[in-house]
């Protein structure tokens, strides 16, 4: 019953700003205007299924690489189904991303930016995958968006002899500059704009707000590091098109 009460407020705050979301995007006759109301109540089930499990897990290395490998999975199948549902992007998502966070993670455990223990690999891996999947997903998109938008271009080009790489080359590099352009952003404002969570909440466990802004301009280094690399293996990828791209809605 104690707990009930505690959490009541912030229940209520919740309730709250979904509503305001729902009716402005309702109002303004949005597509999907529940979709963000939606997102909240499954983050919500999530999280709260997450903390359960997690109090009990978080020092046990195989519980946390089991935890990682299933956020993992379900980052990529998210970002696959973004980009529009085939094996060969499931396939291409898959090895974008492993390549961009093993790469990642192994750079920052190995040069002891930030000590190896369980408890940091889950934190840190859990803030890469996450920002990975959204890399994946711009990155993907874009290309196929921008691919689409100038499709006569690139007609152009291949008539002129062009293979399909050569005649996207330009577009794949647009793509992965847009892609990076909110981690870019949220890193060049960090402390100005905003207080990363990972930063506040160090601080708000005991850590001194130094050692926290050490923690904090390493995770963002591995996002940054992460992303490039998923951004890349992505547009690659897609970038041989014979036919014009149909972008998901």
């Amino acid at each position: 019953m104690t707990w009930s009460i505690e959490f009541l407020p912030s229940i209520i705050g919740v309730t709250v700003l979904v509503a305001i979301t729902t009716a402005v995007l309702w109002g303004f006759r949005a597509p999907h205007h529940f979709a963000p109301a939606l997102a909240v109540l499954r983050g919500a089930l999530q999280l709260a299924l997450i903390s359960v499990l997690l109090s009990g897990v978080i020092t046990n290395p195989l519980w946390v690489a089991l935890a990682l490998l299933v956020m993992f999975t379900v980052a990529a199948l998210t970002a696959s189904s973004r980009i529009g549902w085939s094996l060969q992007h499931v396939e291409l998502v898959f090895a974008a991303m492993a390549l961009g966070i093993a790469v990642t993670l192994a750079v920052t455990f190995l040069t002891g930016a930030i000590e190896f223990s369980p408890r940091y690999a889950l934190a840190i891996g859990g803030i890469v995958v996450g920002n990975a999947m959204t890399t994946a997903t711009l990155a993907g998109r874009r290309f196929m968006e921008v691919t689409d938008e100038r499709w006569e271009s690139v007609e152009g080009w291949l008539a002129l002899g062009a293979t399909p790489r050569q005649a996207t080359l330009g577009l794949t590099r647009l793509a992965v500059h847009s892609a990076l352009i909110p981690s870019t952003d949220q890193t060049k404002t960090t402390g100005l704009v905003t207080l990363p969570g990972a930063f506040v909440g160090a601080i708000f466990g005991g850590v001194s707000p130094l050692e926290a802004g050490r923690f904090q301009i390493v995770v963002l280094a591995a996002i940054m590091a992460a992303g490039s690399i998923t951004a890349v293996v992505i547009v690659s990828g897609l970038a041989p098109v014979r036919t014009r791209p149909k972008v998901p809605a």
